[in-house]
């Protein structure tokens, strides 16, 4: 009988290919900063993303490595709100966007930047 380790973070936020090579082209010669990943009240409906590019997480972030050239911090009030999300970088007519396939999400305000959860 083996013993497996549960470990609540694992998988808190993961990205698509085309999103970590977005991530990717945003660090290049960016020096060692992150990116970072939070909520904030806000909008019709609850809470809006908040991405920014960071030199250091925050004491309490969680850390997660999607490969060895993108680091992505989560903020720790965001994690539940967040877990499970996968982060996508999509084309939408001549624009490109990052886009959070959030599996908690009930509703969304009707210009897509807010959100609820349940």
């Amino acid at each position: 009988m083996s013993v497996t380790n549960f470990d609540p973070n694992a998988e808190a936020v993961t990205m698509t290919e085309t999103a970590l090579r977005h991530f990717e082209r945003a660090l290049d010669g960016a020096g060692d900063k992150l990116v970072r990943l939070s909520t904030k009240e806000s909008g019709c409906t609850g809470y809006a993303y908040v991405l920014d590019l960071v030199d250091a997480s925050e004491p309490d972030d969680v850390v997660l490595h999607p490969n060895d050239k993108v680091t992505l911090a989560v903020a720790p009030d965001a994690v539940t709100i967040l877990r499970g999300t996968e982060i996508d970088y999509v084309n939408e007519g001549v624009n490109s966007v990052v886009k959070f396939n959030n599996p908690n999400v009930v509703a969304e305000c009707g210009c897509g930047e807010s959100f609820s959860i349940a």
